[in-house]
């Protein structure tokens, strides 16, 4: 994409409403525009990573064997009043009437839908167990939206659903997302620490929650830092394993959040040297709540004995518009953003020092030609502005890395190569620029 054609409004100075980091990169760069409290419009820069993130958190649960469904936003308020949340559920929930004056929601949560859609479709036991997940936008009334997608009004979120005969059954659905969620978070270069939580409102006796370490959280979180070096070869664990015991070993250290840490057990549990306490972003939660649901809603199949029994439910949620911003808290600098190259939302920038002249035009077209047709995404800034302003901007969008042509490349034949994270400079001869594209693609650095 060349820049004069991109739509990308960044701005000069920081707004005033924003914060934390996360959300003031954000509305500098140009990711998104304020609707309105708690709303945002998702400009060409954010949405470019929102799909990405969007399509590793969908590659995962596929790998898992969930099945992708897509439910509507606007949901029947009698569903919720038969499992029995519709009163319980606060003023979050957003409440509306259709044209015949019939009580509909914006959904919050999709439990009472997806079991709905499951009791119409599955009568018995051999269909089990039965995986659900979407990726859908999702809204609760929340009473101080504050720091931009963090904790937003509308949001983006991936909500998944297991039916299972038994409880023992629906552990092991239940394990099967806690090793998801690791392997799906890691994928992003986030390393996401589980931890047991509280219910709410969401209901059941089982669950955790994924914190991401960040200054800027909104939770202490606690642990023994040994969990850190947990997941290094979590990427070969199978879904068809015994995953219980590999859930276990995270299970065996001490992680707790503010509402749930005791010191005692601490103490107790967590050598001196081990214990470590930090701010935290939740990006994931997993909930196992038996028949809570079912059994409301009359959600039942035939067992191999004849008889009629209630499913074991779970639910599992990934916050994608959340996560742009956690990936953000976690990898940024003083110049602006530095994304991991799996969710940047492009592969290089291209610089063009000096649109002006005719043969540095020429050079940067063909490399600009080349790139795409090697099927690297590169955003091309072929604008007129002076060299600070290019690097600046290319910098706060926080690509992984720029190819900077200007005289020097006319003088020496040599293309400039910086890497945004590192700071790293290397000048490759513009004929051997396919190679070093090639090598760089093998390792994964684009």
């Amino acid at each position: 994409m060349r820049l004069s054609n991109f739509f990308l409004p960044v701005l000069k100075e920081t707004p005033s409403e924003a914060e934390i980091i996360s959300h003031q990169l954000m509305m500098r760069s140009g990711m998104i525009s304020q609707s309105s409290s708690g709303i945002y419009s998702w400009l060409p820069l954010g949405l470019k990573v929102l799909k990405k993130i969007e399509n590793i958190v969908r590659d995962e649960q596929n790998k898992a064997g969930v099945n992708e469904i897509l439910m509507p936003t606007i949901q029947p308020a009698d569903l919720w009043k038969e499992s029995g949340r519709y009163d319980d559920y606060g003023k979050e929930m957003l409440r509306i009437q259709d044209r015949q004056e019939r009580e509909m929601l914006y959904g919050p949560t999709n439990e009472e839908q997806v079991t709905d859609i499951f009791r119409r479709s599955i009568k018995s036991y051999k269909d089990l167990p039965t995986l659900l997940y979407h990726i859908q936008w999702k809204f609760r009334d929340e009473l101080r939206p504050r720091f931009g997608v963090m904790r937003g009004r509308e949001f983006l979120m991936k909500d998944a659903y297991s039916f299972d005969l038994d409880h023992d059954e629906c552990k092991k659905s239940y394990y099967k997302f806690f090793i998801s969620y690791l392997k799906t978070f890691r994928r992003m270069g986030l390393k996401a620490i589980p931890m047991a939580a509280e219910t709410g409102p969401i209901g059941g006796d089982l669950s955790h929650e994924f914190v991401i370490i960040s200054e800027t959280g909104e939770s202490d979180i606690y642990f023994d830092k040994r969990i850190l070096s947990e997941d290094s070869k979590i990427e070969d664990v199978a879904y068809d394993n015994d995953l219980e015991q590999v859930v276990q070993q995270y299970n065996n250290y001490y992680t707790a959040s503010d509402e749930k840490f005791d010191q005692t057990e601490f103490d107790n549990n967590v050598a001196k040297d081990q214990q470590t306490k930090s701010k935290g972003i939740e990006v994931g939660h997993i909930f196992s709540f038996g028949t809570k649901y079912s059994e409301a809603m009359k959600a039942n199949v035939l067992t191999s004995e004849g008889k009629q029994a209630y499913v074991h439910m779970g639910s599992y949620g990934i916050g994608i518009s959340r996560l742009v911003g956690a990936i953000i808290e976690s990898s940024h600098d003083t110049k602006g953003i530095i994304w991991p190259n799996v969710v940047s939302p492009f592969d290089i920038g291209l610089i063009n020092l000096k649109s002006s002249d005719e043969k540095i035009n020429n050079i940067c077209n063909d490399i600009y030609s080349n790139l795409l047709n090697e099927n690297v995404d590169v955003l091309y800034d072929d604008k007129k502005d002076n060299p600070g302003v290019k690097f600046s901007k290319m910098d706060l969008i926080g690509l992984p890395l720029q190819m900077i042509i200007g005289n020097k490349t006319i003088e020496t034949n040599e293309v400039e190569i910086k890497y945004r994270k590192s700071g790293e400079v290397k000048y490759i001869k513009v004929e051997n620029l396919p190679n070093f594209v090639q090598e760089i693609k093998k390792s994964s650095a684009i």
